[in-house]
Order: C-alpha cells, then sequence, then structure tokens
C-alpha cells in the first residue's frame, strides 16, 4: 500500500455554492407569511364539516386536487395513505409546499402501470413539477411509476422538470427533503430528478431499483445546487448528471450496490447544451464551448463530490435500459468526457473494475459526423482511500484508471491526484508522480502506457459485460427499501391547521 502526504483542504471546497442555495435551504415561512398561506390537508377519512373547518383550511381526497387549489406560499399537506395517482405541478402553482406527515405511510402508488389514460405517450411519472419555480417536496414515497418499455419514456418517480430536450433553463429552485424513491420492476427510470433547472437542495433522499439512475441532475451548465445525505442502491447508476456543473456539491452520500455509483458525463445529443464542466465562475454558460480547453492543474474546481462512500457497485442483476447499459460496469466513480470536477475525501472501496474511471469520451461513439470528442481534463481526485477495489479483474482494473489522448484535440490533460491511499494498482502507474497536483500541467494520460489502444480495449469489454448482463446474472426488479428516516417534525414551519394545532 502507498500513502501520499494529504494536503489542507481548500476553503473554496468547503464554501463552494452561493448564498442563494444555501440560505434557501434553511428558509421557512415569516410569521406573516404563515398567517396568510392557505393549508389544503389530503385525507382519505372522512373530513369534517364546512362550519368546522378553520379559515385559510380546506380538504381535498386526492394530491392532484389539493395542488390545483394551492398558489405561492400554500402548503399541500398530506396524511398517511396509499394514493393510486399520478401529481402535476404547473407554473400557476409556483413556491408551493408539498409535504407527507410520514415518510414511509404517505405513498403515491404507480402500481407498474406505464399508462392511466388511453392514449399515453409518455409513459407515467409520479410527481412532476412542470416549469414551475422554488417547489418544495418532503417527507414522502413514490413508488412503481413506469415507462411504456424499458427505453421508453415516463418511469420518473419525482420530477422537477425545467423543459426537458429545450436546451435551456426554464425554472429555478428545486428542493426535496426526506424522499424515498423506488420501482421493484423492470421499467423505472428515474428516482429523484432535475433537469434545465438551477438552484436546488436535497437532503435525506433514497432512492433504488431504477433502469436509468436513482438520481439525476441534467442540463444545467451553472447548478447553484447541493445533495446531502443520500442513499442510493441497486440502480444502473446511482447518480448521473449529463452536462451538470459550475457550482454543485454531492457530499455525505452513500452510493452501493448500483452496477455503477456516481457518473456525471458530457453528453450529446442528450439534455443540452454540453459539456459537464465543474469550473467556478464560468464565463460561457451562455455559450458554452463544448471541448473547453483547460491549461493548467491549477484551476478552481466547484463540482465537488466529497464526504461519501462509494462501494460495491457491482449489480448486473438490476435492470438497466439503452443509455445506463452502455456505462462501463463496477466503477465506483465514472468520468465521461468530464471536465474539472474534484473528487475529494470519499472512501471508494470494493468496486470490481476500478475505484475512480475516468476517459475521453467521443458521443456518439463509434465516432460520425454528430461525434462530439469530449476530453477528459482539468480534474482533481484528492485525499480518497481506496481499498478492495479491481478484483472483478480486467487489464486496467483497480483504483484509478485514466485514458485520455486518444481522439479529438488529444487535450486530456491538466488531470492530477494528490493525497490519495491506494492498495491496489493504479494505472497510470506513476499517477502521483506524473499526474500529480504539484505539477501546473500534466500530460495526457496515454503517455503512460506502452500501448495505448489496450485501455480503449478495456473500456469496451466493461461495456460489453454491462449491455449483456442479462447472459450473465439474472436481472430482476429490485427490492423495496427498509422504512427510511422520516422527519422529526412534519409540522415545522407550516401554518396553524388541524393536523399541526
Amino acid at each position: 500500500m502507498r500513502v501520499s502526504p494529504r494536503r489542507p483542504r481548500s476553503r473554496l471546497a468547503r464554501i463552494s455554492l452561493g448564498a442563494l442555495v444555501l440560505f434557501a435551504a434553511v428558509l421557512a415561512p415569516s410569521a406573516g407569511n404563515a398567517l396568510a398561506a392557505r393549508v389544503n390537508i389530503v385525507s382519505q377519512a372522512p373530513t369534517p364539516p364546512p362550519w368546522r373547518t378553520p379559515p385559510n383550511t380546506a380538504y381535498f381526497t386526492t394530491i392532484q386536487a389539493a395542488v390545483n387549489a394551492a398558489t405561492a406560499g400554500d402548503w399541500v399537506l398530506i396524511e398517511p395513505g396509499t394514493y393510486d395517482e399520478e401529481v402535476k405541478v404547473s407554473a400557476a402553482h409556483a413556491g408551493i409546499w408539498i409535504r407527507g406527515m410520514n415518510r414511509n405511510t404517505v405513498v403515491i402508488d404507480g402500481n407498474h402501470e406505464a399508462c392511466r389514460h388511453w392514449p399515453c405517450p409518455e409513459g407515467a411519472n409520479g410527481i412532476e413539477v412542470v416549469e414551475a419555480n422554488d417547489v418544495w417536496i418532503e417527507n414522502l414515497t413514490v413508488a412503481n411509476f413506469d415507462r411504456e418499455t424499458i427505453n421508453g419514456p415516463g418511469g420518473n418517480e419525482i420530477w422537477w422538470n425545467g423543459g426537458a430536450d429545450s436546451g435551456k433553463i426554464g425554472a429555478h429552485g428545486w428542493y426535496g427533503r426526506y424522499l424515498t424513491a423506488y420501482d421493484t420492476g423492470f421499467n423505472g427510470g428515474y428516482g429523484i430528478f432535475t433537469g434545465n433547472e438551477t438552484d436546488g437542495l436535497w437532503e435525506k433522499i433514497y432512492a433504488s431499483g431504477f433502469n436509468d439512475s436513482g438520481m439525476y441532475i441534467g442540463a444545467c451548465q451553472e447548478c447553484r445546487a447541493r445533495v446531502s445525505e443520500a442513499v442510493m442502491e441497486n440502480n444502473a447508476l446511482g447518480y448521473s448528471g449529463s452536462n451538470a456543473g459550475g457550482s454543485l456539491v454531492i457530499e455525505k452520500s452513500k452510493f452501493v450496490h448500483n452496477t455503477d455509483g456516481i457518473a456525471p458525463n458530457s453528453e450529446n445529443p442528450g439534455d443540452p447544451p454540453p459539456p459537464q464542466d465543474g469550473q467556478c465562475n464560468r464565463l460561457n454558460v451562455e455559450r458554452p464551448d463544448p471541448t473547453p480547453r483547460i491549461y493548467t492543474t491549477r484551476i478552481k474546481r466547484c463540482t465537488i463530490i466529497r464526504d461519501s462512500v462509494i462501494s460495491e457497485n457491482n449489480n448486473l442483476t438490476v435492470p438497466a435500459n439503452t443509455s445506463a447499459a452502455a456505462a462501463p460496469w463496477g466503477a465506483g466513480v465514472e468520468l465521461p468526457g468530464d471536465y474539472a470536477d474534484l473528487i475529494e475525501d470519499n472512501v471508494i472501496e470494493r468496486n470490481p473494475s476500478d475505484g475512480v474511471l475516468a476517459f475521453e469520451y467521443p458521443n456518439p461513439f463509434p465516432p460520425g459526423p454528430e461525434t462530439i470528442d469530449f476530453q477528459l481534463a482539468g480534474n482533481e481526485i484528492a485525499g480518497n482511500r481506496f481499498a478492495g477495489n479491481g478484483y472483478g479483474g480486467g487489464r486496467f482494473a483497480g483504483d484509478v484508471m485514466l485514458e485520455g489522448g486518444l481522439f479529438g484535440t488529444r487535450t486530456s490533460t491538466n488531470n492530477c491526484l494528490t493525497g490519495n491511499t491506494f492498495g491496489d494498482p493504479v494505472y497510470p502507474t506513476d499517477i502521483e508522480s506524473t499526474w500529480g497536483c504539484q505539477h501546473a500541467t500534466t500530460p495526457n494520460p496515454n503517455t503512460g502506457y506502452a500501448h495505448p489502444a489496450q485501455t480503449l480495449v478495456y473500456l469496451l469489454y466493461l461495456q460489453y459485460v454491462s449491455e449483456h448482463r442479462e447472459q450473465l446474472a439474472e436481472v430482476k426488479g429490485q427490492p423495496a427499501p427498509p422504512p427510511q428516516e422520516t422527519m422529526p417534525n412534519p409540522c415545522a414551519g407550516a401554518p396553524r391547521n388541524p393536523l399541526c394545532p
């Protein structure tokens, strides 16, 4: 085992988000707003007669009806029960709170039905927030909303949708806490999902059983967001983040028993505009360069994955759609065509291919007229503890494997490592020497291989394993999770009402 000296953590790594998001994380309604806000209670029990209902309170039998009656500042409080409905929050309902009174017993159940009404071109979604700003969803479970087919649309349990496929930011303010999303079948797509939005927060969320990713953040060049205390298990991908960068922190979380743990990535043509770029204070957010050039290791990085456990991402029994199955299997952290991300102070252990697997990413592949040659540039891997990775075998299996310099501009440069604890092989072998962060510049990693094309063969082998999982394992629906931590006081911040006297 080789132990490299740890470096002090930079102040930037601790203070990486704008004050707006951090302040929003602790916001509660002011006393004046709380007095004026309306409370819409969703209940399956007999409701009191109108003359016994307090002012600014109303009862509904469905969540959708309660949402439809809410406007900015209003609360939708949901009593325990199983609710067989899809819920849509439109822009007219921006600024509302949707909160269950118990995370484990308020369940919105899709019953594995891809379509409730005919015709149904989009599959089924649990809660979808459509281009609505500042919507909170808290303390409930959404389960078993499916795509029509394994590759079809729909299948999103909780989705803040700022304008899918628009290439534009259509909303801001997506906030979720104490949320559970799971699917026990084959066609659950995404668990907890946001796209084309900025300024967000997820805390204490859980997702399992999805054929794409448990949680997903996409299409935000400058996301201004934080994810904390998430648990992602038994998904094709624990986290995926296509073209999501800037100020974006994922911390204090667990990614275990997925096919792959964490995979921020550049993507073309999906979720435009590309690329995934973790640089701070980027100047090209409005007109991003899909293949930016990074000239030194000494840059500021604001997309940060830190203080997390990334372990045993080896699950080939979980279903995978075509997109997720294309990801090389068995990696703790996968960086396909990423720029300027910081992977810091994590425990990365017992992943069968590599603890960190980072590579340039011509997409679509094989290369053609529409391909963008995303490079692997400017990333930093620092202060992580690696152990027991690479047991699945293969030419470059181990703690860290970097590939780059075969395609496009061949500027997969200025990636660096420092202060990591290794227990298994790394590739290139002198990774914290030639590719150490003590250098102002570092070369393409393929300069460290006798036969650079072998690295591409290794990646294609891992992709083949993922795509042919049915021949290697029993692909099946994943189990429903046990109860998760519920909100200690579901009345906190809510106006006085019959549920919160």
